[in-house]
């Protein structure tokens, strides 16, 4: 059970490009290979189950205990963890979640990918900086990305020199690996035609300028858990869950830990206007129902079918789904499921951003939760009793979150574990 951790100094560094490279890359020469994401990022890990052909887990340190995140990362095959933002980022006020927290929980490498395309001989004070700032945390390996020219590298290499940490390679700029945003971060894979080119164009790439063989040899023995981590339990015995590019974002370690605990799963696809199959609970998790919103409040079998279940809860997409309706960017307004006193709006946006720690009201949970928050929407309307009590990172009340409408609810918050 080895791993190693790919981090950066900083957000934009070039960090998920260069771990999906590596993942093609192993894949390719018959390497097997898992990989996971630190933080409640919902986009990157798809890219991730892409490129290595295998699931990618979400390891949070933020949101997760120790044994949650050793009992998750545990397995057989190799493991490479995609780091957030800035090595040593994390939630305010000290920085807890950030990726070197979670090299430390492992005990584990770091390979550093600096972004040198405006800085020659400073990136040994930069490298210096990072590999001395905690002494719990190792840097292992360097790979150099958007190097400018032959000149450019060997002045890299020249400044870097004397500093112990070997360069697994250097990255030069390549249009290839660009890859196109949207408000939430990348474009979700599913919606990208040329992923397969895009990932095969990456591990050329990445078996070009960077040392595999040397790559590999620096991942070490993930620490391990004799304790059973407490998990969520299944909030009903039968549970249906939209599917789709509309409400994508759900949690893999949830749902295999669901059906651990001897929940039945099933999926539906409202885009495809597809009612869920007669279950418990209807869960409508995240995504992006802003941009199919004229579709989804013309499928009534979708619609119907939802509203007919004995119980539905809602997260961020899901939530504003349930309400009465939806302003598109465009102010167009859209009907839809009306099963909460809601409606939201995407005309003006307004970022909301941060972990949230939430003490349930009633719904389908109870107790402690701990939760990510990140949306652009504004809320129009919202009345009704309140799903939860929360409070951000800095433990400073906010106000409560979501509604409860029966056997109706949910709220803005993506539930990430038990707290």
């Amino acid at each position: 059970m080895n791993g190693v951790i790919i981090a950066a100094p900083g957000s934009g560094s070039g960090k998920t490009t260069i771990t999906l490279g590596l993942l093609r890359a192993l894949r390719n020469a018959g390497i097997a290979i898992r990989s996971a994401k630190s933080g409640p990022d919902y986009i990157d890990p798809r890219f991730h189950a892409a490129a290595s052909g295998n699931e990618c887990v979400n390891l949070d340190a933020w949101a997760m205990t120790p044994e949650r995140i050793q009992s998750l990362a545990s397995g057989e095959t190799p493991m490479v963890i995609e780091g957030a933002m800035g090595l040593f980022d994390g939630a305010p006020p000290a920085g807890k979640g950030a990726s070197a927290d979670l090299a430390r929980v492992l005990q584990i490498p770091v390979v550093l990918v600096v972004d040198v395309s405006h800085q020659a001989q400073s990136v040994a004070a930069v490298v210096s900086g990072f590999a001395n700032h905690r002494a719990d945390v190792r840097i292992a390996g360097l790979i150099l990305n958007k190097v400018g020219s032959p000149r450019h590298e060997t002045m890299l290499r020249d400044a870097l020199i004397d500093t112990p940490i070997p360069i697994l390679g250097c990255v030069h700029r390549n249009p290839k690996l660009q890859t196109p945003s949207r408000h939430l971060g990348l474009v979700q894979a599913s919606e990208r035609g040329d992923l397969e080119e895009f990932l095969e164009n990456a591990a050329a790439v990445m078996t070009d300028c960077i040392d595999l063989v040397k790559f590999q040899s620096l991942f070490s023995p993930m620490a391990t858990t004799n304790n059973a981590p407490k998990i969520l339990p299944p909030p009903a015995q039968s549970i249906a869950i939209a599917s789709d590019a509309a409400f994508a974002f759900s949690y893999p370690h949830l749902l295999d830990a669901w059906k651990s605990a001897g929940a039945s799963l099933s999926f539906f696809s409202p885009l495809n206007n597809e009612a869920p199959a007669s279950a418990d609970l209807v869960i409508l998790p995240g995504g992006y129902p802003e941009l199919h919103a004229g579709k989804l409040a013309a499928n009534d079998t979708f619609l119907n079918g939802v509203r007919n279940a004995p119980s539905v809860y809602g997260e961020c997409g899901g939530y504003m789904a349930m309400g009465d309706g939806i302003v598109d960017a465009d102010g167009v307004a859209h009907k839809m499921l009306g099963l909460l006193n809601l409606e939201t709006s995407f005309f003006k946006r307004k970022l909301t951003l941060g972990y949230r720690s939430l003490s349930c009201n009633g719904g389908i949970f109870d107790g402690h939760l701990n939760a990510h928050e990140f949306h652009y929407a504004t809320t129009l309307h919202a009345k009704g009793d309140p799903l939860f009590c929360a409070s951000d990172a800095s433990g400073i009340a906010l106000p409560d979150m979501g509604l409860i409408n029966g056997h109706f609810s949910g709220s803005f918050a993506h539930v990430i574990d038990r707290a």
